[in-house]
């Protein structure tokens, strides 16, 4: 079992208008924004338990919904700023900035995720060079590796399509690391993600706004 390892999250300040747009469609901006707060504190939660915590954030946190909240949660960790241009740079550069050693590092848009399958992918890198746990939606929801200098296999890979997993699979075995997986989840975009996420995750702060959203609504 690898001991020694980083949680990595690459966020967005959950800013009304910015974050979690496919919602905003339907729920309005300033609800969308608190979901993404919720969703990021969930995360935060989940990893807290990590030996080393950095979060790779865009943003102003201060205009995010949740501002305070957050930046409590974010007490002990290593708050970076993305660089690069791309979202695939972005990652690079992420996992550049949380190294040295095993980066396991996950996005806000899995609510649902808890420290035991975080714990477990760590776990992963004893026996493989990466880890990679698909989204059912086509893209990925975590990315470990042993040696975050692996991450430039990220570069030019295209992100947020139906098929950003198998691309980024295909990427990192033509580096030549051996992949493992782990479970499937899904990533909140919409609002039946939000619906099947809140339904499988009752004790998150997800749940509890994306609950009182639906019953406001009655």
């Amino acid at each position: 079992m690898t001991a020694d390892w980083t949680a990595l999250v690459v966020a967005k300040a959950p800013v009304a208008g910015l974050a979690k747009t496919r919602l905003a469609a339907g729920v309005g901006a300033t609800r969308a924004a608190d979901l993404a707060a919720a969703a990021l504190l969930d995360t935060l939660a989940a990893a807290a338990g990590a030996p080393r915590r950095v979060i790779a954030l865009t943003g102003d946190l201060d205009a995010a919904e949740r501002a305070d909240d957050l930046r409590a949660a974010l007490t002990g960790w290593v708050v970076v700023p993305q660089r690069g241009e791309g979202f695939d740079e972005r990652l690079t550069a992420a996992h550049a900035d949380a190294g040295p050693g095993p980066v396991v590092q996950v996005g806000m848009d899995t609510p649902q995720v808890t420290a035991d399958q975080l714990a477990d992918v760590a776990a992963g890198l004893a026996d493989h060079d990466a880890v990679l746990g698909r989204a059912d939606d086509g893209g990925w929801w975590v990315l470990a590796l042993r040696d975050p200098g692996a991450a430039e296999a990220l570069r030019g890979v295209p992100m947020s399509t139906p098929t950003t997993h198998d691309d980024t699979l295909a990427a990192l075995r033509a580096a030549g690391l051996d992949v493992g997986a782990t479970v499937e989840l899904t990533d909140v975009d919409t609002a039946a993600d939000a619906d099947r996420v809140a339904a499988t995750a009752p004790h998150t702060l997800f749940s509890t706004a994306w609950l009182a959203r639906e019953v406001a609504s009655r």
